[in-house]
């Protein structure tokens, strides 16, 4: 990436932040506060802690679209077989192991609970558990550890990295250079704090998280994208 490009991209990032009356993405930041009071692993109803987690006032379009309900799956997935579901989540958010397995062995275990569900329920017509192309993964790991990932759009990327001038432009999925990308990027947004202050007056006390997380970079490179 081409350091002019990134920072010429900030400048406008932030004076599109302190410029605009309402930021069009605040529902991220209200998700992300929600997961953070609600998720626990050791609930003694885990599909029921698992709806509670994502839910937002203004928008389900994070976990579901007309095509597209990763959520709705994942919760079939805790009421059926929660032990299963639990520690694919806790190999998930284990961040002493390496990302990319993290990943394979997540997707691993939801085509086999996808399986097994097609087995119990033959006439069911099931038959994705809409988790591959890491857009819902990506947020169980920002909402998860918020200063480590964020969530992922494959094309919104691709387009970021036009922007910026980089090489080896991806041309299919890859999540573990996006949250290093986000990382790099969260690094230069950190050098000017007038970012991280103009973000927080956008953000509603006590509905949204306030701490520092990727979605700023994540937010940042979709205002990017818009520009390549």
């Amino acid at each position: 990436m081409i350091l002019g490009h990134i920072q010429s991209a900030i400048a406008g990032y932030k004076t599109w932040l302190q410029k605009t009356a309402h930021h069009p993405f605040l529902y991220e930041w209200e998700s992300l506060q929600n997961f953070q009071l609600h998720w626990d692993a050791e609930s003694t109803d885990p599909a029921a802690m698992f709806d509670r987690a994502f839910q937002n006032s203004e928008t389900r379009r994070l976990w579901q679209t007309e095509q597209w309900y990763p959520k709705r799956m994942m919760q079939i997935f805790w009421k059926e077989d929660p032990l299963t579901a639990r520690r694919m989540f806790d190999d998930l958010f284990d961040e002493s192991r390496d990302l990319e397995a993290r990943l394979g062995r997540f997707l691993f275990g939801c085509d086999i609970l996808l399986s097994d569900y097609r087995r119990k329920y033959p006439t069911s017509i099931e038959n994705n558990h809409y988790h591959g192309d890491f857009r819902m993964i990506s947020l169980y790991l920002g909402f998860r550890w918020p200063e480590a990932y964020a969530p992922y759009q494959f094309e919104t990327f691709r387009a970021a990295l036009l922007r910026f001038g980089a090489r080896d432009i991806p041309r299919e999925n890859d999540f573990v250079r996006f949250a290093k990308v986000l990382r790099t990027l969260m690094g230069f947004l950190d050098k000017d704090p007038g970012v991280a202050q103009a973000m927080q007056k956008h953000l509603r006390t006590r509905r949204d998280f306030s701490g520092r997380t990727l979605l700023l970079a994540a937010d940042f490179c979709r205002f990017a994208a818009k520009e390549a």
